[in-house]
């Protein structure tokens, strides 16, 4: 339990390079010289000056990373998701880190009509499937999708670069069983565990027996297109699927050692990547 609560509090420390320190509760519009240096504080400055509006104590906390747990929380931090450390309170905003609004696969793709089909086949039903959809899909072969799990379980944080016209933007990944959400880091360094999700990938395991898994993934436009979901759901396959000691290292250090991780190793790495 210690051991999460440290981890936590050193990731949130690890990246106020650009986190408001300090912060005026009025007026409203004041949200901080640092967050508004930020070269994406426009693209999401109406969310978070909603936010702070209509909760300024609970900005100016979150922003200074004084919020604190109750003790009957912390009792139960043994048996909670990583994502519900802090008892998120309701998110105004739409699905956040921590909550999970997902289809089931039968739901999706009638399981008995694919009983009698090749592993090609499915993955050409699957993929035509969702052409049609606003979205990203894959197959992925359960040798290389095992990976994946056992590393989301031992990293559940990560962040990953995106190319922007500015830049790059960072963007936070949270694994949670078969699941990755992603947020911008902007949004979770002003709402924190309740960050509104732009990109949720889902892994469907149903049909491992045919050698298979499953992924799909939907993104909000406002905040990502299909080029930009599928660049951050390749960087996730590459880091938490393969057997790149560079990059485990740097799974291994945000999660376990954030002090010592240097976010401009992601943008040497990405620009070395062949996707």
């Amino acid at each position: 339990m210690e051991l999460l609560l440290r981890r936590w509090h050193s990731f949130r420390q690890m990246f106020r390079f650009n986190i408001v320190r300090s912060i005026t509760a009025s007026p409203a519009d004041d949200v901080g010289d640092d967050l508004r240096s930020n070269p994406y504080f426009e693209k999401y400055s109406e969310k978070i000056r909603s936010f702070q509006k209509e909760n300024p104590e609970e900005f100016k906390s979150r922003l200074e990373g004084s919020k604190t747990i109750k003790s009957e929380d912390k009792c139960r931090l043994g048996t909670q998701q990583f994502s519900s450390l802090l008892n998120p309170k309701e998110n105004p905003h739409g699905r956040s880190l921590r909550e999970t609004n997902l289809k089931a696969l039968d739901n999706i793709m009638k399981l008995d009509l694919v009983e009698d089909k090749t592993t090609e086949e499915i993955k050409q039903i699957w993929e035509s499937y969702h052409k049609q959809k606003d979205g990203i899909s894959a197959t992925i072969p359960c040798d290389l999708y095992d990976m994946m799990q056992k590393n989301g379980k031992k990293y559940p944080l990560f962040v990953f670069p995106l190319p922007r016209d500015q830049g790059y933007e960072f963007f936070l990944c949270q694994v949670v069983d078969h699941t990755a959400n992603f947020t911008p880091l902007i949004n979770y360094q002003a709402h924190r565990e309740n960050a509104p999700v732009c990109l949720t990938m889902v892994h469907y395991v149903e049909l491992k027996e045919k050698g298979i898994v499953l992924m799909c993934g939907e993104f909000n436009k406002d905040v990502l297109d299909a080029r930009g979901a599928q660049c951050l759901a390749n960087q996730y396959q590459l880091y938490y699927g393969r057997e790149n000691k560079k990059r485990l290292h740097m799974l291994e250090t945000l999660n376990y050692s954030p002090n010592e991780f240097r976010h401009m190793d992601l943008i040497a790495e990405l620009e070395c990547m062949s996707f």
